[in-house]
Formats: C-alpha cells, structure tokens, sequence
C-alpha cells in the first residue's frame, strides 16, 4: 500500500513572504539597561496562560493568501526554552526555515507576552516581534492577538485561539506598509498530535513561571517598526535563545542517487519501525525534517529542543512525494540525544528498496 509522505510541506509563505524585503527605514535598536518592578507569582502578565496552552506537537492545513499557496500539513514541536519562553522551529530545505516564540517580557509599565516570529526565505532573514494586546479566556475557548510593538495592529496581527484540541493561527499583515490595515496572510488549523514529548522540558522548567526573558522597556524606542532585516539589530537572536541546541544529522547510501532528486531527513521523538513493520501511529511523533538535493550530505538543526529522538532518510526516486516502489529508505530506528545547549551528531543509512 502506498504511504503517503507528509514530510513535504512548504510552510515559509505563512508569517513571512510578505515582509521579507528589507524596510531602508528600518533603524538599528539602542540596547538600553533599564530598571522593571520586580515580578512575582502573583504578578499579573498578559496572556501568561498561553504558555502551558501551546506546548506539545501540532498538525494542520495552511491556507495561505501568499504567491505561495497553501498546503496540507505544517507540523510544529513547540516545547518551552526556559521557564518564561516556549518556541519551535522548523525547515522546509537549507535556504527556507521558520521559527515561533512565546516569552514574557517587560513593556509599555506592564508585564506580558511576546511573540518572536520569522526565519529565512531564499536566505533572506526577517524576524518579528509582537505584543499581546488583546486577550479572551472562557471554558471553551482561548484568544490572544499580537501586534507589532511599534505600529500595532497598523502593521501586523497574529491571532491565537485555542479550542480544545484545535489550535488556530491567523495573520494578517500591510504588506511592507502599503496598505492603510493589515489584511489576511495566512491561517493554520492545527490538531494537537503529541504532549508526551515536552515532557521533560516541562518538568526540568517547572514551566510555566512567572520570570522576566525579556526587557523590552526601551528596545523599540527608536525604531519604525519592530521588524529586523538580515540579523541587524534583533534584540533577542537566536544566539541568545537558551537550552536549544544543534543536531548535525547526514545520511549515506547504499544506491547511487540521482542528484536531480531529494532526499528526506525526518526527525522523530518515537520509533517508526518495529522489526520489519512500519508503525504509522507513530507519524504523530514528526518533530523535525529537511529536504535535500541528493548528495547533499546532511543539515544541522538549529534551535533544537533537549530530547531522545530517531533520524530517518528517505529518497524519492521518481519525485511524486509519495513512498512507493522503487524508493529508497532506512529501515533502522536510528536514534540520538541532545542535551541542553548541545551538540550532536547522528546519520542515517539508506539501505532497503521498497519493492
């Protein structure tokens, strides 16, 4: 039976395709040492309850109004940084990722969440942060809107609403301040997967806790908008994010592999293969993948989340997306550890053709 490959999906188009030129107006932000009250338990933050919300590994559809399109599955592993701070990240191929942080920081006198969201297209790097701004909580239903520190709602707006289960994402954005208001980018409907995997980084952390990551007082003081280009001026980069580290995953071959072709390197927080069987319950433990051109030896993660996990390989021999005859792929359960702020290296072998 044909296994339909869910590692293919381009979900780069969904925050970021409409912002990522560089804004010549943008200026450098002025670090500045600034005193906050302190923060306690009984502190009031602005959408704390969004952080035990997000955490665990999320599935769904992007519709998406970018050139673009939209695609059928976007997989995101989102698991906490430290105490005040969730994220995750995710990679389409070596020129394309896209990351999501929720963190506490300090703003406008008051404590609240941010949102730093962006990565890389065609290598260009945007990242954008977002204040909470708006708030609903009822016993069936979360909502959190996030708007650009500086411009507001006149610039960008990610909703977040949970129901349930089910995790929705709407942006909107003016479309490098060309239009008077934002207008629909993009929205994700997502089906929580997994909670088993944050485990450990929820328990390590004690998360969530009431604790300043960020002080963000004056940093937009002096700047248009709080987006970055190319890394200038982030005032939160992704050196500085804490507890994540690096996988340095590769593959090889027991085929000679066309170098027009691809080769998929999946991630997993569960085995997929048991003996000789494919387990396909354990596709909801999908963390990370990549694509590759043939050839190309591997790819290091970044930003990746303390855990157990498994590295699978797959070569797509006649590039319909889908695990068939003919295809190559590992049937080992190759497995690897990162610990906190690490590095690790893994690789995978492509040794058993689908018959």
């Amino acid at each position: 039976m044909r296994t339909r490959l869910i590692f293919t999906l381009c979900i780069f188009s969904m925050f970021f395709y409409a912002c990522r030129k560089k804004d010549t107006t943008q200026q450098q932000q002025v670090v500045v040492n600034h005193t906050t009250p302190p923060i306690t338990a009984s502190t009031q933050v602005m959408g704390y309850n969004l952080l035990s919300k997000i955490c665990g590994i999320w599935d769904g559809g992007v519709i998406s109004e970018t050139a673009l399109g939209s695609y059928p599955e976007w997989i995101v592993d989102f698991r906490p940084y430290s105490a005040g701070q969730v994220g995750a990240k995710n990679e389409l191929d070596t020129a394309n990722n896209i990351f999501m942080s929720f963190f506490i920081c300090y703003h406008d006198s008051a404590y609240k969440l941010a949102f730093r969201n962006g990565g890389a297209f065609s290598n260009l790097q945007r990242v954008s942060y977002m204040e909470i701004d708006s708030i609903s909580e009822t016993g069936s239903q979360s909502f959190y809107r996030f708007a650009d520190f500086v411009k507001g709602t006149k610039r960008t707006i990610v909703d977040v609403t949970f129901k349930q289960d089910s995790l929705i994402i709407l942006a909107f954005t003016n479309v490098y301040n060309t239009e008077a208001m934002p207008t629909p980018h993009m929205q994700w409907r997502a089906k929580l997967q997994d909670t088993s995997s944050c485990q450990p980084a929820i328990a390590h952390f004690n998360f969530p806790q009431k604790v300043m990551v960020q002080n963000f007082d004056t940093t937009f003081a002096h700047v248009t908008e709080s987006i970055y280009y190319q890394n200038v001026g982030d005032p939160y980069p992704a050196s500085a994010q804490p507890y994540v580290g690096l996988a340095a995953l590769s593959y090889t071959s027991n085929y000679t592999l066309d170098t027009s072709k691809h080769v998929f390197l999946l991630v997993t927080t569960q085995p997929l293969i048991n003996g000789v069987t494919f387990n396909t319950a354990n596709m909801i433990y999908r963390s990370r993948y990549v694509i590759l051109k043939a050839g190309q030896p591997g790819y290091t993660f970044t930003l990746m989340h303390p855990g157990s996990y498994y590295l699978y390989v797959y070569y797509d021999t006649n590039g319909d997306g889908v695990l068939d005859s003919g295809d190559y792929v590992s049937e080992a359960n190759t497995a690897f550890t990162l610990g906190p702020g690490g590095t690790v290296t893994a690789s995978a072998v492509l040794d058993f053709m689908v018959p």
